[in-house]
């Protein structure tokens, strides 16, 4: 999992912490992480992050980071998935399913079947849901594979930028005067 940044002109004089952190929006947390294991280059080579870019020059940042994942069990469980890539995985969650494990479903979440599926593929990551649906609601369900894809999903969803839509099943006819309490408790 690699991002590539073009340093433009008016960038150019800028350190590249600075840049990776005003222009691709990095954490200074996971920034902190990426310099550590040495995952972050300029034109093909590492680099001291303090250093100027020049205009011109190619930032690499290398996603690619081993995380433990062992607190969660891995269960193979069924559930559809709908779009995947390097970056994240969506998914169809089914009703009567959590998002996470707990005391009373520490097997049976749907965090417990994406961790068996990412061991089944050798992914060795965190398990990141971006949105959660409660336990008896089914929907899609977006995990990241990497904390900058969480990242950039939260912040989208501060911004109001990730869209999200709700259908409410009524099984009986509603009376008009009555019609919000049912809405407000689907």
């Amino acid at each position: 999992m690699k991002l590539t940044y073009l340093v433009k002109k008016k960038e150019a004089g800028n350190n590249i912490n600075h840049i990776l952190s005003t222009k691709l929006n990095i954490s200074t947390r996971l920034l902190t992480k990426l310099i550590k294991n040495e995952k972050i280059s300029v034109n093909h080579s590492k680099c001291n992050t303090r250093n100027i870019a020049n205009s011109g020059d190619i930032i690499t940042i290398d996603f690619d980071l081993v995380e433990e994942n062992n607190n969660i069990l891995a269960t193979p469980i069924s559930f559809n998935i709908l779009y995947e890539d390097e970056w994240f995985l969506v998914v169809d969650k089914p009703a009567n399913m959590p998002i996470h494990p707990s005391r009373l479903h520490d097997k049976d979440s749907l965090s417990n079947g994406i961790k068996a599926y990412f061991d089944s593929i050798s992914l060795p990551k965190k398990i990141r849901p971006v949105n959660r649906l409660d336990l008896d609601t089914s929907g899609v369900v977006i995990f990241a594979k990497c904390e900058y894809i969480q990242e950039c999903f939260i912040r989208q969803m501060k911004e109001n930028l990730f869209k999200k839509e709700y259908l409410c099943l009524v099984e009986r006819t509603i009376r008009k005067k009555n019609w919000y309490h049912y809405f407000t408790n689907c």
